[in-house]
């Protein structure tokens, strides 16, 4: 049976970086055809003197052109920055009241571990889809970069009932399923069979299916079979109008699918289970689970979060539901050995306010993913937004500030609550883990711009120990 194997995401993510690559080279200068127009030239004015009578000479290259590097190597034997200096540069942006009312922070040193500023850092305060975070670093943990989500089709003996079971994969699109369908009728033909009864399994959960925010456009109800997330506009990100049953939908999609292809299907499909003797016929599988955590972190999304978070309580043994799921992703994090008491895990993408995270657990999960004994949480900080450049953080950043391109963050926004939570190289060349995390803001805009300074303002840092000073311009 051909298992179908989804690279569009990866690809997708090789593509950007690529394109941003070729952005900051065509910043050099003209390109023509690939080739700069002055090397090109250089090249023509040489060409007489390139060639003799009788044949080709062959002149030594000559050197390539450098320039002095814009930043320190990453990693470079410099100090980290000075506590003291990290203070003065930081406590003035905090005391935005932009920021509302409470206002946490932590900024952590990741080639060592130590935190090299707090301020609130262990408070609980509600982390918005900052928790995100939280959500991918434990399916990863649970399950690894490299599993994939399957939903499967599995058929009675004789061919007469035929059920499509939702594993849990909520980025199952029309394609996948039209690949499910043709598997499918080719076995079902085999047999002899064009009229069958098509029934729907979603057992793989448990719990409420409605989000505690729901109905609501940021989200579809939560089940183990959907098409394209439920979306009803074609949309891959963002708010969205949503089917009210997603799993429904998708089956009654297959079914139309069958008819084409030449299978009857008696009756409009119900839920069901495989029948006894039945056997898979057909499979599509998920993009590696490295790419589902990027496309979360990178756009924010709802339904692939909710639905990392139920392969991380079935991983762990847990229900597939709301509760089982903040139980398994607690389960995995305190395997890591960070501050996880107070925190609560509510959901799996950070719309249910009765999250609760601290700015030092953020902060610290951001620097186990930096380190080279956790590669299979590199995906964690390879799917942040890069500011100015990518995902929630694409339009956030002026193209003169000192964190574009060199911040990449998880942004966190519900009414009255705003946070931020990423990587940042600085001036020194370190990389620093930090998490802000605010509530009680009542312009979002000033709020988000406030928390923007500040990651702006660590990239800016040197803080060395002997200079003492905030920053650098």
């Amino acid at each position: 049976m051909p298992e179908r194997k989804t690279w569009q995401l990866a690809a997708v993510a090789a593509v950007a970086g690529l394109a941003l690559s070729a952005g900051a080279v065509a910043a050099a200068g003209p390109w023509d055809s690939g080739q700069r127009k002055a090397e090109r030239a250089w090249a023509a004015s040489r060409a007489p003197e390139a060639a003799g009578e009788g044949g080709a000479r062959h002149e030594p290259p000559a050197p390539a052109p450098s320039a002095p590097g814009v930043l320190t190597a990453l990693g470079s034997p410099v100090p980290p920055p000075a506590p003291s200096a990290l203070a003065d540069a930081l406590e003035p942006l905090l005391r935005d009241p932009a920021l509302g009312t409470l206002r946490t922070a932590s900024v952590i040193d990741t080639a060592t571990g130590t935190q090299v500023y707090g301020k609130g850092d262990g408070d609980e305060l509600v982390p918005a889809s900052t928790i995100k975070i939280a959500t991918t670093a434990a399916a990863l943990l649970a399950l690894g970069p490299d599993h994939r989500i399957a939903t499967t089709v599995t058929a009675a003996p004789d061919g007469r009932k035929v059920v499509l079971a939702g594993g849990g994969d909520p980025t199952l699109d029309r394609d996948d399923l039209a690949s499910l369908a043709d598997d499918t009728v080719r076995v079902l033909r085999d047999r002899g069979v064009t009229r069958t009864e098509l029934t729907y399994d979603v057992s793989l959960y448990s719990g409420p299916v409605d989000h505690p925010i729901s109905p609501n456009e940021n989200i579809s109800p939560v089940t183990p079979l959907m098409l394209e997330e439920g979306r009803l506009d074609g949309s891959r990100s963002g708010p969205a109008p949503r089917s009210a049953d997603p799993a429904d939908d998708a089956a009654r999609a297959f079914a139309e699918m069958l008819r084409k292809r030449g299978v009857e299907v008696k009756r409009p499909p119900v839920p069901g289970k495989a029948p006894d003797g039945a056997a898979p016929v057909a499979r599509a599988l998920s993009a590696p689970l490295s790419a589902l955590v990027e496309r979360t972190l990178t756009h924010s999304d709802n339904d692939l979060a909710e639905a990392l978070a139920r392969q991380t309580a079935l991983a762990s043994g847990e229900p597939a539901s709301f509760e089982g799921a903040g139980r398994a992703v607690g389960a995995r994090l305190k395997k890591l050995r960070l501050p996880l008491a107070g925190a609560r895990f509510a959901d799996g993408s950070g719309l249910d306010r009765a999250g609760s995270l601290s700015a030092a657990l953020l902060s610290g999960l951001l620097a186990r993913a930096a380190d080279p004994a956790r590669p299979e949480l590199r995906p964690v900080l390879t799917g942040l937004p890069v500011a100015g450049f990518s995902g929630t953080l694409k339009s956030r950043y002026a193209e003169d500030s000192a964190g574009t391109g060199m911040v990449r963050a998880k942004t966190g926004t519900l009414t009255g609550v705003n946070a931020l939570a990423g990587t940042v190289v600085d001036a020194d060349g370190r990389l620093l883990s930090f998490a802000f995390l605010t509530e009680g803001a009542e312009n979002p805009a000033a709020a988000q711009s406030a928390l923007d300074r500040l990651a702006s303002t660590i990239a800016n840092c040197g803080c060395e120990p002997s200079g003492g000073r905030p920053g650098r311009t």
